[in-house]
């Protein structure tokens, strides 16, 4: 059992006081507390279910320090979407008298960079922003006992992992209410990548309204892109718009592919939103450059970073968290790009 000291003083428990609980070798919740591989599962749980009873006496993972920084991870580019997320998180940090740590760039997209983070002494916890990191990579993590939070999480997340995201289900949903109320009912869908947990999201939202109008889904209609940027856009736009039936509206994953879209309609004497509307999903700076400006769904991204920020420092402070997946609420913006729908011959 616990030592008497650690029980009664509140003093933090150890690995060795963890190993005397459970019966196993402090060589053996060493590994566990440390996320090595050659556990068994079971041995695995009896661990962490006695590092969860200790609480905040449980034993101090390796690297884990009150005051140290914040490591954030962007496996994009900082434009305009990630940019504004990651300034957000920047200036909240700061609040908080942290240093932040950036690790930013598609080439992080390749590097293995959740492994080492629990060895490093110097980083207190993480931010990770759409990780491209199988989920067994995050269970590992958060059996490592180390404080993470996860932004927009491309896959459903683990259990026990704090996620934060816009609500892209109702934000969609309502984007193509509205293009319906307009009478349109042949609608071009131009989705990101299948294996986002937003686009599933998103999908789901934009056909439950054709569905109540009597419209069924028809592949024909819809194209996915292996990345949401505005080539992708142009591309699949071309194709839908030179359908013998073209759509007389295309909703596009983000706001750069609905620009994209655009530029097919205009290069086919399309006027917008007279002979198509155009709809988008973001409402970054980009929407508003654009002739016109773009109808789409605003994600309250600096929120989102914000957000993430306060979650993580509660788990910091060893703070009960009820919520683990917080879902941030979207607002249909409507602009000049959508309009009523050409009666049909």
């Amino acid at each position: 059992m616990m030592s008497d000291v650690a029980r009664t003083t509140g003093v933090r428990a150890t690995v060795r006081d963890v190993a005397a609980e459970t019966g196993l070798s402090i060589a053996t919740v060493s590994r566990v507390l440390n996320g090595q591989a050659n556990v068994a599962p079971h041995t695995r749980d009896l661990v962490l279910q006695a590092v969860a009873r200790h609480g905040d006496r449980a034993p101090r993972r390796r690297g884990e320090a009150p005051g140290g920084s914040i490591y954030v991870r962007c496996p994009y580019v900082l434009t305009d979407y990630f940019g504004l997320i990651v300034s957000s998180i920047a200036e909240t940090i700061e609040l908080h008298g942290r240093q932040l740590v950036l690790g930013a760039g598609e080439a992080l997209q390749r590097k293995p960079v959740l492994a080492g983070l629990s060895e490093r002494p110097d980083i207190a916890g993480a931010i990770l922003i759409l990780p491209p990191e199988l989920p067994e990579e995050l269970v590992r993590l958060r059996d490592q006992q180390f404080p993470f939070v996860v932004i927009d999480p491309r896959t459903t997340p683990p259990k026990d992992v704090v996620t934060v995201s816009a609500a892209h289900f109702a934000g969609s949903r309502r984007l193509m209410t509205h293009l319906v109320e307009l009478g349109h009912r042949r609608i071009g869908i131009i989705s990101g990548p299948p294996e986002w947990l937003a686009n599933d999201a998103r999908l789901a939202g934009y056909t439950a309204p054709l569905a109540e109008a009597g419209v069924l889904p028809t592949p024909e209609l819809l194209r996915s892109v292996p990345e949401p940027n505005t080539e992708q856009g142009y591309r699949a736009a071309c194709e839908l718009l030179d359908l013998a039936q073209r759509p007389t509206a295309l909703v596009a994953f983000n706001d750069k592919m609905a620009v994209g879209a655009l530029q097919a309609a205009a290069e086919r004497g399309l006027r917008v939103p007279e002979d198509l509307s155009v709809a988008g999903f973001d409402d970054i700076e980009i929407s508003r450059a654009t002739r016109p400006m773009l109808t789409t769904v605003r994600q309250p991204l600096e929120e989102m970073g914000r957000m993430a920020v306060a979650l993580l420092m509660r788990i910091l402070e060893r703070h009960t968290l009820e919520a683990l997946h917080v879902s941030l609420g979207t607002e249909l913006i409507i602009r000049g790009s959508t309009g009523p729908a050409l009666p049909r011959p």
